[in-house]
């Protein structure tokens, strides 16, 4: 029977922005990354980030007695910081580990970002959420062991400022189920099949925890609530099961800290009886994305039960009425204590809606950041232990804030909603793939294996110098446009002089894909302070879809035709897909999605007109997140993809034949949504495929795919330069698998990130290893 021992706080947050809000954390390890700076000084403003944060998280309400505040610090990813505990580092870089198996921080950052001829390890999405994570590489024979005891000294960090908080890391179940199988492994093997070998290590920090004084840890189980991981359910559950058996009751209390395992994302479903059954203290449950069991479930007597009733996902106001009555309803089900957090960590968030005095006040009044969040959090509990008339202000203040953002102009706006309404059932196709590849070969008359990028180029800091002056008013609209066209030169002259096939003008002028068009629809606000992280130093400003949209004006036509004029191949319109303007916005939550999808390709689909009409040959509509929104479970998968695929066909169904479309995904498990992205009917697809190794081709050729595909064979979120070796092997892999007729040559992604110190070499070598290949192929090039 499990014994609450130790007292858990009214009120939590399962994490917390880590970056900084002024994006510290990225400024120091990048400065590390460029050495400018020494290991020592990131290390002292990581810990004064974190002193900032426990700070912070204190002034707005969290207790500092009790374990309130989450530990939950990363210099890059959380799940890299699970595997540096357990020594799991892969062979290709074991001469990184210092004696103990642990690593330093240049390490860690080399196995992040990879190192000459070694790549670093794969990255792909965190559940359904824009955060990217590393995927651990497992083995049979990959040796752990308690490595590092960074956990440890954090929480100490936080005792020495007489703060108890709650170390968080990811749970045992997880770490396993999403990492993938160590090249050489047997075809059966799955990494979970090493859940008893994980075990100990956790249980080893647990008595380390327990013995510097945690009282608490959160111990993350997302796995729980997704059929996506790769791990039949069954399997999960039974995994679930030892863990905690191991963990909580075969590890004595006395030993170990109470444990909460935390089930963000989504709804546990068969896996609450496991864990209620189970000698774990607490279980954190998603109310936002998951549900409330309607009865008691066995077991839950004896736990602490915390309701994530405020969205850690999305930055709308609570409707605090409702959630309190969620977790009165928690109350019913007889659990020893009900606790309130935030549905997932806060880091998906920004800061603090009071560091954007530029957004519209009444907007503004809608919001909820993450210290917002917090607020809400400090309110549901004080509602929750002392009765809603100790918060009927605050409950009376929230319901006002919904009613004036649901009657505000531009919400809703007829004239969208009646064009919408009038489409016919065409606008959502196009005509036969053999007349339009016909029609296409004849216009553009591309070689074999035809090389083209994925959009973007560097963001040098002359641009973002000039795009910072402008905003300023230091230069005007004409020199402003003036130096970007300057930019765009340089890149189609680096382009030619590269080779590739068809071209791209580099986007100077967008700060961000989503962004700049959000800055020019109706509908949307931007902010100036926004950040969130997306991978490691990675942050990005997501863009808030506040009402119906429509485009005003042609937003990108304008810099396509002025790159069209300095060459004669072929240049690409480029615009970003509805799904993944969507997926990298903070959207509106008061109609279905798909609704919203519809609305923005209706605009993206004038834009695809007047491009078409201007002379553009190719348009390229970008949905990197189309799986990033696949609903966690597989029963809802279906709906999904079927109003995703529809946005995006109302977007370019209305070209010629002989105007080609292209798209591009990235960082997918792609074989789940094979079947859809046939169903986008792109006469071109380009995918992430650099870092896994080209894994995509299978599925790829199981299914017949019959159109044109772009494989990327060049990583691009890694600084190492790949050989041309390394290419043309990458490449003669794809033309194994794929008739050579449909394949195209492209990096992974976009070049926004990069330093044309890499850029250029690196395309230099994917136009030789094209070259070799076409060679090979006995082809025409021309």
């Amino acid at each position: 029977m499990t014994d609450l021992t130790h007292p858990f706080p009214s009120g939590t947050v399962l994490g917390y922005p880590r970056i900084g809000p002024r994006r510290e954390l990225k400024k120091a390890v990048e400065a590390f990354w460029a050495g400018r700076s020494t290991a020592e000084e990131v290390e002292a403003t990581a810990a004064e980030l974190r002193r900032r944060t426990r700070a912070r998280l204190a002034e707005l309400g969290l207790d500092t007695r009790l374990p309130a505040i989450p530990s939950a610090f990363s210099f890059y990813d959380h799940v890299l910081d699970a595997a540096t505990v357990l020594g799991a580092v892969p062979e290709r870089f074991a001469d990184l580990a210092t004696a103990d198996g642990g690593l330093d921080l240049a390490g860690y950052s080399t196995v992040a970002r990879g190192r000459g001829d070694d790549l670093p390890l794969e990255m792909t999405k965190w559940f359904d959420s824009n955060y990217h994570y590393l995927v651990p590489e497992i083995g049979p024979a990959t040796a752990f062991r308690y490595a590092s005891d960074r956990p440890v000294r954090e929480f100490a960090e936080g005792l020495a400022d007489g703060v108890l908080t709650r170390p968080v890391l990811v749970g045992p179940v997880t770490f396993l189920a999403l990492a993938k199988a160590a090249e050489g492994s047997p075809a059966d093997f799955l990494p979970i099949d090493r859940l008893a070998d994980v075990l100990p290590v956790y249980a080893e920090l647990l008595r380390d925890l327990a013995r510097a004084g945690a009282t608490w840890v959160q111990l993350d189980e997302p796995a729980l609530v997704s059929d996506s991981t790769g791990v039949p359910a069954d399997r999960l559950l039974a995994a679930a099961a030892e863990a905690y058996r191991a963990l909580a009751a075969d590890l004595p209390t006395a030993e170990r800290p109470s444990i909460l395992v935390a089930a963000p994302y989504g709804d546990l479903r068969d896996a609450l009886p496991v864990l209620a059954a189970s000698d774990v203290e607490g279980l954190a449950i998603d109310l936002v994305r998951g549900s409330a069991p309607a009865s008691p479930v066995p077991g839950l007597a004896s736990k602490v039960l915390v309701g994530g009733v405020v969205d850690g996902h999305n930055i709308w106001r609570a409707d605090l009425d409702a959630a309190l009555g969620s977790l009165e309803h928690l109350e019913s089900l007889g659990a020893a204590q009900v606790a309130v957090s935030s549905s997932t960590s806060l880091f998906h968030l920004p800061h603090d809606v009071e560091d954007e005095p530029e957004l519209d006040p009444t907007l503004r009044s809608w919001l909820a950041f993450a210290d917002q969040k917090i607020g809400e959090v400090v309110t549901l509990a004080t509602g929750l232990t002392e009765g809603r008339e100790a918060v009927h202000a605050e409950l009376l203040a929230a319901a006002d804030a919904r009613r004036s953002r649901a009657e505000a102009p531009g919400v809703v706006r007829p004239d969208v909603r009646e064009r919408l309404a009038a489409l016919p059932e065409g606008a959502f196709h196009r005509g036969d793939f053999a007349e339009r590849r016909a029609a296409q070969t004849s216009r553009l008359r591309l070689p074999a294996l035809p090389t083209t990028t994925i959009g973007s180029f560097p963001q040098t800091p002359e641009i973002r110098a000039a795009r910072t002056a402008f905003g300023r008013g230091e230069l005007t609209a004409a020199q402003y446009e003036d130096a970007m066209k300057a930019e765009i030169r340089q890149v189609v002259e680096l382009q030619e002089q590269i080779g590739l096939d068809v071209l791209v003008h580099g986007e100077p002028e967008r700060n961000d894909m989503v962004q700049y068009f959000a800055e020019n629809l109706d509908g949307f606000a931007v902010t100036q302070n926004g950040w969130v992280q997306s991978y490691g130093s990675r942050c990005t400003r997501p863009s808030i879809l506040w009402g119906d949209v429509a485009r005003p004006a042609p937003i990108t036509v304008p810099w396509t035709t002025y790159t069209q004029s300095l060459t004669p191949k072929p240049v690409k319109g480029m615009l970003t897909g509805p799904v993944t303007i969507l997926a990298w916005s903070f959207v509106r939550d008061d109609q279905p999605l798909g609704d919203t999808a519809n609305q923005v390709a209706l605009a993206l689909r004038d834009e695809v007109a007047d491009l078409e009409a201007a002379g553009t040959a190719i348009v390229q509509v970008d949905e990197p997140a189309l799986r990033e929104l696949l609903p966690l479970r597989a029963e809802d998968h279906a709906a999904y993809l079927e109003w995703s695929v529809r946005s995006f066909r109302l977007a370019t169904s209305g070209v010629r034949p002989d105007t080609q479309i292209h798209t591009h995904l990235c960082y997918s498990e792609f074989g789940e949504v094979i079947g859809a992205i046939d169903g986008l009917d792109a006469d071109v697809t380009s995918i992430e495929a650099a870092r896994s190794k080209m894994e995509i081709l299978a599925d790829i050729a199981a299914e017949g795919y019959p159109r044109g595909i772009g494989p990327g064979v060049y990583d691009i979120h890694s600084p190492r330069v790949p050989s041309e070796a390394e290419v043309t092997e990458l490449l003669t892999e794809a033309v194994r698998a794929i008739d050579p007729e449909q394949l195209w040559v492209n990096p992974d992604c976009g070049l926004k990130t990069r330093r044309y110190a890499e850029v250029t070499p690196s395309l230099e070598h994917v136009l030789a290893a094209t070259r070799t290949v076409r060679a090979s192929l006995a082809v025409p090039t021309a």
